[in-house]
């Protein structure tokens, strides 16, 4: 009888130990399980995110109590810099247009163009400027005495920013813009295949159209489409990109390409949508 409540406490403390391992084991297996859905998730590009408004910097000054809280793309070029995380945009095609301020509150440094002409894409939220609050919820250091001219005036928060040179720009000079994420803005040109096409280029003199590989295809372009693209530069190198992309190209499409554009420049996109911003 002894041994037989001996065995039965034994096979009960038995059970008991191999339960909590295994809650203890699925405890750590959920996590691991679910991070890779929340990565597949992650939000989209500003242009593609629902709500945006494609728009100018005159329309913000100008319409500022219809677009406070609403999030704004908006293609223009920076002024002036005023801090680490501050700089201000213009309209300079619309005589007379009022500077706004643009703060950086994506949480990593933005190096300003170093042309004057050079033209930035800004996605973010439209607000009054009020420092206190700024400084509030981003801890940026401002200092008053530098914003008070911008006091209750409207400021874009920025959630995303990239250089937006034109096609043209990319391909007469595109050393200095290796590497560098971008978004562009033009007119599908020619369709080279499912997931290659080349934007238009017919505002520079000299300037070629750009060849775009669009390396996750989700949204299909048609000839003379205006189309906003997201990605980075680099040179045309046909074997690298089919190993980093596996981009299912048939031997002579390969060779075309390949007699086209080696060590010239190719768009690798992240994002191709309908463009509505504004030239």
């Amino acid at each position: 009888m002894v041994n037989n409540r001996f065995n039965n406490s034994t096979q009960k403390l038995s059970n008991a130990r191999g339960s909590a391992i295994a809650f203890a084991l699925t405890a750590m297996l959920l996590p691991a399980c679910s991070t890779p859905q929340r990565e597949a998730t992650a939000p989209a590009p500003a242009p593609a995110t629902p709500g945006t408004v494609a728009t100018t910097t005159e329309n913000v000054v100008d319409k500022t109590a219809a677009l406070l809280g609403k999030t704004v793309t908006v293609r223009s070029k920076p002024i002036n810099k005023l801090g680490p995380s501050t700089f201000t945009i213009s309209d300079q095609k619309f005589f007379g247009s009022e500077t706004i301020l643009v703060v950086n509150a994506t949480g990593k440094p933005f190096v300003l163009p170093a042309e004057s002409g050079q033209d930035i894409q800004v996605t973010g939220t439209v607000r009054n400027f009020v420092l206190a609050d700024i400084e509030r919820e981003y801890k940026l250091g401002l200092q008053p005495n530098q914003y008070a001219e911008y006091e209750s005036k409207p400021v874009i928060v920025a959630q995303s920013m990239a250089l937006s040179p034109t096609p043209g720009e990319l391909t007469s000079d595109p050393k200095k813009y290796y590497g560098k994420t971008l978004a562009v803005s033009g007119e599908v040109e020619t369709i080279r295949s499912p997931n290659s096409f080349t934007l238009d280029e017919d505002k520079l003199i000299g300037g070629e159209d750009l060849l775009v590989i669009h390396t996750v295809p989700k949204t299909s372009v048609k000839e003379g489409e205006k189309v906003a693209v997201t990605g980075v530069l680099r040179q045309f190198v046909v074997a690298e990109l089919d190993r980093e992309y596996d981009l299912q190209w048939d031997l002579t499409l390969k060779q075309k390409l390949e007699a086209e554009y080696t060590n010239k420049p190719v768009l690798v996109a992240t994002g191709v949508y309908p463009s509505a911003i504004p030239d």
